[in-house]
């Protein structure tokens, strides 16, 4: 079981036994960016045992000067390309630094943007002490 998260400059604390029950709701929903490093998308093409190009190839897409994860869309929604409903991040191990920073984005620090990080994870707790 892990314990729950608080970080400083956050006005909530997350806890990670909530990931069981929300199939990836941080995977999922608008279109949006997942943005890798050169470090990164190295550690993730040798995960997936390919050569770097290859990856890039079939999962990145450019974005100007950066490379992000492809999304898929179905029934509304965008997926990470590396989202399987009910089994989770095909990647998690090498997941990017964004996925492992969630729920703690810069943008939550800021208290008119709670209500967003609520409506989607099921971790937030925000009266936690």
């Amino acid at each position: 079981m892990q314990l729950v998260i608080k970080k400083e400059g956050f006005s909530f604390a997350f806890d990670p036994n909530a990931c069981a029950s929300c199939n990836g709701a941080c995977c999922r929903g608008e279109s949006g960016y997942i943005w890798v490093s050169k470090q990164e998308i190295e550690a993730i093409a040798q995960f997936l045992q390919l050569s770097t190009q290859d990856f890039i190839s079939n999962y990145l897409k450019k974005e100007g000067y950066r490379y992000s994860i492809k999304e898929i869309k179905s029934k509304g929604e965008h997926f990470c390309i590396f989202f399987e409903e009910g089994r989770g991040c095909s990647i998690y191990p090498v997941r990017p630094k964004q996925c492992r920073d969630y729920p703690f984005w810069e943008r939550y620090k800021d208290k008119k943007n709670i209500s967003e990080v609520c409506q989607e994870c099921k971790g937030i707790l925000l009266h936690y002490s």
